[in-house]
């Protein structure tokens, strides 16, 4: 690997930052290493048209403008470092422009398609209680795969009804649950110890007794998304939009909403009130117009 890719890599180990920034940060700016040394172009020699060719690159490969746009952006921090460790005295991609990102407006289910989803699992089993457990509680509470699966038997307060949620940034935050999720922990718990054979502290664990990968918290949403009637996409996301609309749809405040999901700007919240403006102006439309 590149001496000064090795460097800036230590770096951003020591700023905080999650895993998965680490590595997103790592994988993009490895591949325009790569790209670069292909072209046999130094650091002292990469500008404007290196970048731009490289953007191209990346369309060319089949990525979407909001890949180009993060990997510019990795670039960018990368040359943010090296300028001032003294190691590059210009940065190629002060006048490129990000490419526009079409944001997607993601899928909602609805309290009943919640209902059929959460009931799915076979809480008379081991792995059905695990996985209505799993479920319920990331309905409940919002948080990301990677918070459910980071969580630990510490972080659950089952009788003050909360839990503690760290997102790997020295940014904790407290989050109420609920009774349904409150009495599928508890019956998980007790018969956790049967998945729990490496005596890990984590609180989910998979049939193999070690951390579940989101791959396979992938795989137990498709299992039960199928298992139901619901038409709509159905991935790791759907849990945390739909606990979003749903509270602001029954009066919670945005900011409350903001805080409950970890969100540190406003407008990544603000697209869940896009989302309920929308089906309100649908379901205007339908009882008033005609011809609806």
């Amino acid at each position: 690997m590149n001496n000064l890719l090795t460097i800036y890599i230590e770096s951003l180990k020591n700023n905080s930052l999650t895993k998965n920034t680490i590595d997103a940060y790592t994988r993009d700016v490895k591949r325009f290493v790569e790209f670069t040394e292909s072209r046999n172009e130094s650091l002292e020699i990469i500008d404007y048209v290196t970048i731009m060719a490289y953007s191209e690159y990346l369309k060319k490969d089949g990525k979407a403008n909001s890949s180009v746009a993060r990997s510019i952006v990795s670039i960018r921090n990368y040359y943010k470092y090296l300028i001032k460790s003294g190691f590059a005295q210009h940065d190629p991609t002060t006048y490129v422009s990000i490419p526009k990102i079409k944001r997607i407006i993601p899928q909602i289910l609805t309290i009943e398609e919640i209902d059929d989803l959460l009931s799915q699992p076979d809480d008379n089993n081991g792995k059905g209680c695990r996985d209505k457990a799993m479920l319920e509680l990331m309905y409940a509470t919002g948080i990301k795969v990677s918070e459910l699966l980071n969580l630990t038997i510490y972080d659950i307060n089952i009788e003050q009804l909360y839990i503690t949620c760290n997102s790997g940034k020295n940014n904790e935050r407290i989050i109420p649950i609920g009774s349904h999720a409150v009495r599928c922990l508890s019956k998980y718990l007790e018969t956790r110890s049967t998945l729990n054979l490496n005596n890990l502290n984590l609180l989910f664990l998979n049939t193999k007794s070690d951390k579940m990968t989101r791959q396979g918290f992938w795989k137990i949403i498709k299992e039960y998304a199928k298992m139901t009637n619901i038409k709509k996409i159905i991935n790791c996301y759907t849990l945390r939009h739909s606990f979003a609309v749903h509270l602001l749809q029954n009066g919670a405040g945005i900011t409350s909403v903001q805080e409950l999901l970890g969100h540190n700007s406003m407008s990544t919240t603000q697209v869940y009130s896009t989302i309920i403006k929308k089906s309100k102006l649908a379901e205007i439309y339908k009882n008033t117009h005609p011809r609806a």
